[in-house]
């Protein structure tokens, strides 16, 4: 038996499938990039009625959505206490739990959340394009002041907590990449620069990156 994920290359589900590739499980695709209309959406609705990306079926058949509760989650419950090769979260009696919880909810609330608006300016800008290009560039400020905010209070080893890998490094290298783009968010983000480059070196990782989202030509920005 497998896991199922609800996702599309390039998008939210990408540290979700990483997370299982680096895990060692199986899973297939359902592959619905919701930004490209209502049937793609409605591939999603069965499983979550918000018709988001990512959403995960279990082998149990349970659903979990929500890009940073799928990722806590499969961390914990593969943990090194119950799978030796693991390690993708800090314990709960960590040290570095609270800060891995704090960063792991700042990255959806603060800045994962501002792609809803900006796949689709029209939701709250309405249709006058001079509306939507100021929301546009509101929303690139705020994304960009975000992550400084986070590289500001961060101190990095190899990774964003030390010298462990988490889930929340898959997680900030993927959202960093999205617009305004990583040459922006290096700028912006000079510590947090050094990790994400990091994780898009890892050897383990470098068949799922060129299968899910490449590093294709002016990829940077």
């Amino acid at each position: 038996m497998s896991f199922t994920v609800y996702g599309a290359a390039g998008s939210g589900s990408v540290p979700v499938e990483a997370t299982l590739t680096l895990l060692g499980l199986a899973f297939t695709v359902v592959e619905a990039p919701t930004w490209e209309g209502d049937a793609e959406r409605d591939k999603v609705a069965p499983v979550n009625p918000m018709r988001q990306l990512p959403a995960l079926v279990t082998p149990e058949g349970e659903v979990l959505t929500e890009s940073a509760a799928i990722l806590i989650w499969l961390a914990d419950r593969h943990h090194p206490a119950r799978r030796a090769e693991a390690g993708l979260a800090p314990a709960p009696d960590d040290a570095w739990r609270g800060q891995f919880l704090r960063w792991m909810c700042f990255v959806p609330a603060a800045i994962y959340s501002m792609y809803w608006v900006r796949d689709a300016p029209s939701r709250l800008a309405g249709e006058d394009a001079g509306d939507q290009a100021r929301l546009l560039k509101r929303t690139e400020d705020r994304i960009l002041e975000c992550w400084a905010t986070m590289d500001g209070q961060v101190e990095p080893g190899r990774f964003l907590l030390g010298d462990t890998l988490t889930v929340l490094d898959l997680y900030v290298a993927v959202v960093s990449r999205w617009g305004p783009r990583r040459g922006r968010f290096y700028r912006a983000a000079p510590k947090m620069a050094e990790v994400v480059k990091r994780v898009d070196a890892l050897p383990a990782l470098q068949d799922f990156w060129a299968e899910r989202y490449p590093f294709e030509t002016g990829w940077e920005g």
